[in-house]
Protein backbone atom coordinates (compact mmCIF):
# COMPACT_ATOMS: atom_id res chain seq x y z
CA UNK A 1 0.00 0.00 0.00
CA UNK A 2 1.00 3.52 -1.23
CA UNK A 3 2.20 6.08 2.28
CA UNK A 4 1.30 9.16 1.60
CA UNK A 5 2.63 12.88 3.73
CA UNK A 6 0.72 16.18 3.22
CA UNK A 7 3.39 18.93 3.49
CA UNK A 8 2.77 22.50 3.47
CA UNK A 9 5.81 24.86 2.10
CA UNK A 10 5.26 28.23 3.75
CA UNK A 11 7.40 31.93 2.92
CA UNK A 12 6.38 34.76 4.96
CA UNK A 13 7.84 37.59 3.21
CA UNK A 14 7.64 41.12 3.56
CA UNK A 15 5.16 41.82 1.08
CA UNK A 16 3.30 38.52 0.40
CA UNK A 17 2.66 35.16 2.13
CA UNK A 18 2.91 32.17 0.08
CA UNK A 19 1.55 28.94 0.99
CA UNK A 20 2.10 26.00 -1.21
CA UNK A 21 0.54 22.13 -0.43
CA UNK A 22 1.98 18.84 -2.03
CA UNK A 23 1.63 15.69 -1.34
CA UNK A 24 4.67 13.28 -0.93
CA UNK A 25 3.85 9.82 -2.02
CA UNK A 26 5.95 6.79 -0.91
CA UNK A 27 9.16 9.57 -0.20
CA UNK A 28 9.60 9.17 -3.87
CA UNK A 29 6.62 12.03 -6.11
CA UNK A 30 5.47 14.87 -4.76
CA UNK A 31 2.29 16.29 -6.04
CA UNK A 32 1.46 20.08 -5.83
CA UNK A 33 -2.27 19.76 -5.07
CA UNK A 34 -2.62 23.66 -3.18
CA UNK A 35 -1.68 26.67 -3.43
CA UNK A 36 -2.62 30.68 -1.67
CA UNK A 37 -1.27 33.98 -1.59
CA UNK A 38 -1.83 36.96 0.45
CA UNK A 39 -0.31 40.13 1.60
CA UNK A 40 2.02 39.96 4.17
CA UNK A 41 1.70 42.75 6.90
CA UNK A 42 4.03 42.82 10.54
CA UNK A 43 7.05 41.95 8.60
CA UNK A 44 9.79 44.05 7.77
CA UNK A 45 13.52 42.78 5.93
CA UNK A 46 12.56 39.58 6.88
CA UNK A 47 12.36 40.01 10.29
CA UNK A 48 8.74 39.90 12.51
CA UNK A 49 7.95 43.53 13.79
CA UNK A 50 4.25 42.91 14.56
CA UNK A 51 3.54 39.48 15.85
CA UNK A 52 -0.08 39.17 15.73
CA UNK A 53 -0.27 41.22 12.24
CA UNK A 54 1.97 38.17 10.67
CA UNK A 55 0.18 35.34 11.93
CA UNK A 56 -2.94 36.35 10.76
CA UNK A 57 -1.34 36.84 7.33
CA UNK A 58 0.45 33.62 7.50
CA UNK A 59 -2.86 31.67 9.03
CA UNK A 60 -4.79 33.41 6.04
CA UNK A 61 -2.38 31.66 3.33
CA UNK A 62 -1.99 28.72 4.88
CA UNK A 63 -5.97 27.90 5.71
CA UNK A 64 -6.39 29.38 1.91
CA UNK A 65 -3.82 26.36 0.83
CA UNK A 66 -5.60 23.92 2.77
CA UNK A 67 -9.30 25.20 1.03
CA UNK A 68 -8.08 24.95 -2.61
CA UNK A 69 -6.36 21.33 -1.57
CA UNK A 70 -9.32 20.17 0.51
CA UNK A 71 -6.60 18.58 2.95
CA UNK A 72 -5.22 19.63 6.01
CA UNK A 73 -1.73 20.24 6.23
CA UNK A 74 0.65 17.44 8.51
CA UNK A 75 3.94 19.80 8.65
CA UNK A 76 4.83 22.58 7.42
CA UNK A 77 8.75 23.49 5.41
CA UNK A 78 9.25 27.22 6.49
CA UNK A 79 11.84 29.44 4.72
CA UNK A 80 14.07 31.74 6.79
CA UNK A 81 15.37 35.19 5.44
CA UNK A 82 17.04 37.96 7.27
CA UNK A 83 19.88 40.12 8.25
CA UNK A 84 19.99 38.53 11.40
CA UNK A 85 21.68 35.16 9.50
CA UNK A 86 24.93 34.45 9.65
CA UNK A 87 27.40 31.67 8.52
CA UNK A 88 31.05 30.68 8.68
CA UNK A 89 33.19 27.96 7.51
CA UNK A 90 34.79 25.80 10.16
CA UNK A 91 36.56 22.11 9.52
CA UNK A 92 36.95 19.56 11.43
CA UNK A 93 39.84 17.27 11.76
CA UNK A 94 41.27 13.36 13.23
CA UNK A 95 43.21 10.73 13.32
CA UNK A 96 42.31 7.25 12.42
CA UNK A 97 41.89 5.12 15.46
CA UNK A 98 42.41 2.13 13.58
CA UNK A 99 45.98 0.50 13.59
CA UNK A 100 44.92 -0.46 10.02
CA UNK A 101 43.80 3.04 9.31
CA UNK A 102 41.19 1.84 8.45
CA UNK A 103 38.25 4.20 8.29
CA UNK A 104 35.29 3.48 10.74
CA UNK A 105 31.52 5.12 11.16
CA UNK A 106 33.22 6.27 14.82
CA UNK A 107 35.86 7.83 13.07
CA UNK A 108 32.81 9.50 10.69
CA UNK A 109 30.96 10.34 13.46
CA UNK A 110 33.86 11.54 15.43
CA UNK A 111 35.29 14.14 12.38
CA UNK A 112 31.23 15.40 11.73
CA UNK A 113 30.74 16.34 15.21
CA UNK A 114 34.06 18.12 15.28
CA UNK A 115 33.53 20.03 12.30
CA UNK A 116 29.77 21.27 13.68
CA UNK A 117 30.47 21.40 17.50
CA UNK A 118 31.71 25.44 17.44
CA UNK A 119 29.78 26.97 19.90
CA UNK A 120 27.70 29.89 19.69
CA UNK A 121 27.15 32.99 21.72
CA UNK A 122 23.70 32.28 24.11
CA UNK A 123 21.41 34.42 21.43
CA UNK A 124 22.07 32.09 18.38
CA UNK A 125 21.26 29.05 17.66
CA UNK A 126 22.30 26.66 14.06
CA UNK A 127 19.49 26.53 11.53
CA UNK A 128 21.89 24.51 8.53
CA UNK A 129 25.38 22.88 8.37
CA UNK A 130 25.97 22.12 4.81
CA UNK A 131 28.51 18.98 4.21
CA UNK A 132 31.50 19.77 1.54
CA UNK A 133 33.86 16.88 0.88
CA UNK A 134 35.50 14.75 3.22
CA UNK A 135 39.11 14.46 2.68
CA UNK A 136 41.17 11.53 3.24
CA UNK A 137 44.94 12.07 4.09
CA UNK A 138 44.15 15.87 1.84
CA UNK A 139 42.45 14.10 -0.95
CA UNK A 140 38.68 14.67 -1.54
CA UNK A 141 36.64 11.20 -0.81
CA UNK A 142 32.84 11.09 -1.43
CA UNK A 143 32.57 8.20 1.06
CA UNK A 144 35.46 7.71 3.99
CA UNK A 145 33.81 4.76 5.38
CA UNK A 146 36.29 1.77 4.91
CA UNK A 147 38.61 3.69 3.38
CA UNK A 148 42.26 3.72 3.88
CA UNK A 149 43.98 7.22 5.53
CA UNK A 150 45.89 8.20 8.56
CA UNK A 151 44.16 11.93 8.78
CA UNK A 152 40.29 12.55 7.74
CA UNK A 153 38.70 15.98 7.61
CA UNK A 154 35.59 17.56 6.86
CA UNK A 155 33.98 20.84 6.61
CA UNK A 156 30.65 22.50 6.83
CA UNK A 157 28.91 26.17 6.07
CA UNK A 158 27.14 26.68 8.91
CA UNK A 159 24.56 29.05 9.35
CA UNK A 160 22.55 30.54 12.29
CA UNK A 161 20.40 33.07 13.30
CA UNK A 162 19.10 35.38 16.32
CA UNK A 163 16.93 32.80 18.74
CA UNK A 164 14.08 34.95 19.05
CA UNK A 165 13.25 36.13 15.75
CA UNK A 166 13.77 32.11 14.71
CA UNK A 167 11.43 31.46 17.65
CA UNK A 168 8.76 34.28 16.10
CA UNK A 169 8.59 32.63 12.97
CA UNK A 170 7.80 28.86 14.25
CA UNK A 171 5.52 29.92 16.47
CA UNK A 172 3.61 31.35 14.31
CA UNK A 173 3.17 28.10 12.70
CA UNK A 174 2.81 26.50 15.70
CA UNK A 175 0.01 29.18 16.54
CA UNK A 176 -1.99 27.36 13.55
CA UNK A 177 -1.59 24.16 15.16
CA UNK A 178 1.22 23.15 13.08
CA UNK A 179 4.73 21.86 13.63
CA UNK A 180 7.50 23.55 11.82
CA UNK A 181 9.35 20.17 10.00
CA UNK A 182 12.02 22.07 8.70
CA UNK A 183 13.77 25.55 7.79
CA UNK A 184 15.47 26.53 4.69
CA UNK A 185 17.48 29.57 3.98
CA UNK A 186 15.68 31.50 1.26
CA UNK A 187 18.44 31.51 -0.92
CA UNK A 188 19.08 27.79 -0.73
CA UNK A 189 15.32 27.38 -1.43
CA UNK A 190 15.39 29.50 -4.67
CA UNK A 191 18.75 28.33 -6.08
CA UNK A 192 17.68 24.80 -5.96
CA UNK A 193 15.22 25.97 -8.38
CA UNK A 194 17.27 28.05 -10.94
CA UNK A 195 20.34 26.94 -11.15
CA UNK A 196 21.59 24.03 -13.54
CA UNK A 197 23.86 21.28 -12.21
CA UNK A 198 26.41 22.52 -14.83
CA UNK A 199 26.25 26.23 -13.22
CA UNK A 200 26.35 24.22 -9.47
CA UNK A 201 28.96 22.22 -10.51
CA UNK A 202 31.53 25.28 -12.36
CA UNK A 203 30.43 27.62 -9.73
CA UNK A 204 27.72 30.31 -9.60
CA UNK A 205 25.78 33.02 -7.35
CA UNK A 206 22.23 32.84 -7.10
CA UNK A 207 21.00 36.40 -5.79
CA UNK A 208 17.01 36.18 -4.82
CA UNK A 209 15.81 39.69 -4.85
CA UNK A 210 12.93 39.98 -2.58
CA UNK A 211 11.04 43.18 -1.70
CA UNK A 212 12.83 43.07 2.19
CA UNK A 213 16.20 41.39 1.49
CA UNK A 214 18.47 40.12 -1.02
CA UNK A 215 19.70 36.58 -0.18
CA UNK A 216 22.50 35.15 -1.90
CA UNK A 217 24.35 31.75 -2.19
CA UNK A 218 27.23 30.33 -3.50
CA UNK A 219 28.00 26.91 -5.06
CA UNK A 220 31.05 25.45 -5.98
CA UNK A 221 31.70 21.68 -7.16
CA UNK A 222 28.00 21.65 -6.74
CA UNK A 223 27.98 22.41 -2.95
CA UNK A 224 26.61 25.60 -1.56
CA UNK A 225 29.84 26.58 0.04
CA UNK A 226 28.51 30.12 0.96
CA UNK A 227 25.37 32.48 2.13
CA UNK A 228 24.45 35.60 3.10
CA UNK A 229 21.72 38.35 3.71
CA UNK A 230 21.42 41.89 2.59
CA UNK A 231 18.94 44.42 3.78
CA UNK A 232 17.93 45.97 0.74
CA UNK A 233 15.09 45.05 -1.32
CA UNK A 234 12.44 45.93 -3.96
CA UNK A 235 10.30 47.98 -0.98
CA UNK A 236 13.55 50.30 -0.51
CA UNK A 237 12.97 51.34 -4.61
CA UNK A 238 9.99 51.98 -3.63
CA UNK A 239 10.67 54.25 -0.63
CA UNK A 240 13.15 55.67 -2.52
CA UNK A 241 10.87 56.92 -5.30
CA UNK A 242 8.36 58.09 -2.26
CA UNK A 243 11.08 60.29 -1.10
CA UNK A 244 13.25 61.69 -3.25
CA UNK A 245 9.89 62.27 -6.07
CA UNK A 246 7.38 63.56 -3.41
CA UNK A 247 4.83 61.53 -3.99
CA UNK A 248 3.30 58.96 -1.36
CA UNK A 249 3.93 55.20 -1.45
CA UNK A 250 1.07 53.82 -3.36
CA UNK A 251 1.71 55.86 -6.74
CA UNK A 252 5.34 55.16 -5.59
CA UNK A 253 4.80 51.79 -5.99
CA UNK A 254 3.21 52.08 -9.09
CA UNK A 255 5.50 54.07 -11.22
CA UNK A 256 7.99 51.51 -10.37
CA UNK A 257 6.12 48.85 -11.73
CA UNK A 258 5.06 50.60 -14.83
CA UNK A 259 7.98 53.30 -15.47
CA UNK A 260 10.97 52.19 -13.74
CA UNK A 261 13.94 50.55 -14.77
CA UNK A 262 17.73 49.38 -13.24
CA UNK A 263 19.55 52.13 -15.00
CA UNK A 264 18.91 55.28 -16.91
CA UNK A 265 19.03 55.50 -20.38
CA UNK A 266 19.60 58.17 -22.96
CA UNK A 267 16.52 58.52 -24.58
CA UNK A 268 14.87 58.75 -20.67
CA UNK A 269 16.16 62.57 -20.31
CA UNK A 270 13.45 64.26 -22.20
CA UNK A 271 10.26 61.93 -21.09
CA UNK A 272 7.66 62.66 -19.30
CA UNK A 273 5.15 60.62 -17.28
CA UNK A 274 2.31 61.12 -15.09
CA UNK A 275 2.31 59.78 -11.53
CA UNK A 276 -1.51 58.61 -11.23
CA UNK A 277 -2.48 58.23 -14.73
CA UNK A 278 -6.23 59.25 -14.88
CA UNK A 279 -4.48 63.15 -15.58
CA UNK A 280 -7.17 64.78 -13.24
CA UNK A 281 -6.73 66.95 -10.61
CA UNK A 282 -3.87 66.57 -8.57
CA UNK A 283 -2.20 64.12 -10.87
CA UNK A 284 0.41 65.71 -12.23
CA UNK A 285 4.03 65.03 -14.69
CA UNK A 286 7.14 63.59 -13.41
CA UNK A 287 10.63 63.60 -15.25
CA UNK A 288 11.36 59.27 -16.09
CA UNK A 289 14.80 60.46 -15.90
CA UNK A 290 14.96 61.40 -12.19
CA UNK A 291 12.44 58.35 -11.40
CA UNK A 292 14.97 55.47 -13.14
CA UNK A 293 18.15 57.95 -11.40
CA UNK A 294 16.92 57.53 -7.87
CA UNK A 295 16.38 53.55 -8.41
CA UNK A 296 19.95 53.07 -9.92
CA UNK A 297 21.38 54.83 -7.16
CA UNK A 298 19.97 52.96 -4.68
CA UNK A 299 20.72 49.17 -6.90
CA UNK A 300 24.35 50.09 -6.99
CA UNK A 301 24.96 50.65 -3.98
CA UNK A 302 22.78 47.09 -3.15
CA UNK A 303 25.93 45.81 -5.43
CA UNK A 304 28.38 47.51 -3.61
CA UNK A 305 27.13 46.57 -0.14
CA UNK A 306 26.99 42.85 -2.25
CA UNK A 307 30.32 42.78 -3.20
CA UNK A 308 31.84 43.53 0.02
CA UNK A 309 29.71 40.75 1.34
CA UNK A 310 31.05 37.90 -0.99
CA UNK A 311 34.29 38.72 -0.71
CA UNK A 312 36.67 35.93 -2.28
CA UNK A 313 33.22 34.38 -3.33
CA UNK A 314 32.72 36.93 -5.49
CA UNK A 315 35.76 36.85 -7.80
CA UNK A 316 35.37 35.56 -11.65
CA UNK A 317 37.74 32.59 -10.29
CA UNK A 318 35.42 31.78 -7.86
CA UNK A 319 32.24 31.89 -9.86
CA UNK A 320 32.72 30.74 -13.59
CA UNK A 321 29.19 29.71 -13.96
CA UNK A 322 28.40 33.62 -13.44
CA UNK A 323 25.16 34.79 -12.28
CA UNK A 324 21.87 34.36 -11.41
CA UNK A 325 19.08 36.44 -10.54
CA UNK A 326 15.80 35.75 -9.39
CA UNK A 327 12.64 37.20 -7.28
CA UNK A 328 10.17 40.00 -8.09
CA UNK A 329 13.01 42.57 -7.99
CA UNK A 330 14.79 40.98 -10.23
CA UNK A 331 12.58 41.60 -13.07
CA UNK A 332 13.22 45.49 -13.66
CA UNK A 333 14.44 46.10 -17.19
CA UNK A 334 18.09 46.32 -17.21
CA UNK A 335 18.85 44.77 -14.05
CA UNK A 336 20.88 41.75 -15.05
CA UNK A 337 23.29 44.42 -17.37
CA UNK A 338 23.50 46.91 -13.94
CA UNK A 339 24.31 43.94 -12.15
CA UNK A 340 26.91 42.58 -14.18
CA UNK A 341 28.53 46.21 -14.66
CA UNK A 342 28.49 46.30 -11.24
CA UNK A 343 29.73 43.51 -10.10
CA UNK A 344 32.40 42.30 -13.15
CA UNK A 345 30.52 38.95 -14.02
CA UNK A 346 28.47 37.52 -16.60
CA UNK A 347 24.65 37.74 -15.18
CA UNK A 348 20.92 36.13 -16.52
CA UNK A 349 17.78 35.70 -15.66
CA UNK A 350 16.88 32.66 -13.58
CA UNK A 351 13.47 30.74 -14.31
CA UNK A 352 12.00 28.00 -12.70
CA UNK A 353 11.98 24.45 -14.50
CA UNK A 354 9.62 23.84 -17.62
CA UNK A 355 8.34 21.08 -15.30
CA UNK A 356 6.50 23.68 -12.95
CA UNK A 357 3.29 24.56 -13.93
CA UNK A 358 1.88 27.73 -15.34
CA UNK A 359 0.44 29.54 -12.59
CA UNK A 360 3.68 29.18 -10.22
CA UNK A 361 6.46 29.30 -13.06
CA UNK A 362 6.91 33.12 -12.18
CA UNK A 363 10.40 33.13 -10.56
CA UNK A 364 8.16 34.80 -7.18
CA UNK A 365 7.91 31.30 -6.59
CA UNK A 366 11.26 30.09 -6.41
CA UNK A 367 11.89 29.73 -2.85
CA UNK A 368 8.22 28.13 -1.99
CA UNK A 369 8.79 25.76 -4.43
CA UNK A 370 12.43 25.39 -3.47
CA UNK A 371 11.19 24.27 -0.35
CA UNK A 372 9.01 21.99 -1.91
CA UNK A 373 12.38 20.34 -3.32
CA UNK A 374 13.62 19.98 -0.05
CA UNK A 375 10.49 18.31 1.33
CA UNK A 376 10.82 15.49 -1.28
CA UNK A 377 14.62 15.12 -1.72
CA UNK A 378 16.09 16.85 1.21
CA UNK A 379 14.81 15.52 4.26
CA UNK A 380 17.21 12.73 5.27
CA UNK A 381 20.06 14.57 4.15
CA UNK A 382 22.32 15.71 6.69
CA UNK A 383 23.76 19.03 5.08
CA UNK A 384 20.31 20.18 5.13
CA UNK A 385 17.69 18.69 8.07
CA UNK A 386 17.25 20.67 10.53
CA UNK A 387 18.88 18.68 13.26
CA UNK A 388 16.01 16.80 16.12
CA UNK A 389 16.34 18.09 19.73
CA UNK A 390 17.08 14.59 20.35
CA UNK A 391 20.36 14.24 18.18
CA UNK A 392 22.30 16.70 20.63
CA UNK A 393 21.99 20.02 18.22
CA UNK A 394 20.16 22.85 18.82
CA UNK A 395 19.46 21.03 22.45
CA UNK A 396 18.87 24.41 24.31
CA UNK A 397 16.11 25.54 21.81
CA UNK A 398 13.89 22.41 21.48
CA UNK A 399 11.61 24.36 23.30
CA UNK A 400 11.11 26.30 20.03
CA UNK A 401 9.65 23.46 18.25
CA UNK A 402 6.51 22.14 20.47
CA UNK A 403 3.22 22.92 19.60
Amino acid sequence: MSQSKIIGAVEIGTTKVVALIGEIVNGRSLNLIGMAECSSAGVKKGQIVDFRAASNAAHAAILGAEKSAGVQIEAVYLAQTGSHLEGFSHTGAVNVAASDNSISAADIHRVTSDAKGKELPPDRVYIHHIKHRFLVDGKPVEKPLGQQGKKLEVSYWSVHGDESNIRDHIHIINGFGLSVEDMILSSIATACMVTSEDEKRRGALVLDMGAGTTDWAVYRDGVIVGTGVVPVGGDHLTNDLALGLRVNRKYAEKLKIQFGKASVEKDDKGEKVWMVGDQMIGDRYLSRHSLVHVMQLRLEELFQVLKTQLGEFGTAEALPGGIILSGGASQLPGMCELASKELGLPVRLGANPQWVRDDLRAVEYSTALGLMHYALTGQHQEEFSLPRPEKGLMRKVSKLFSL
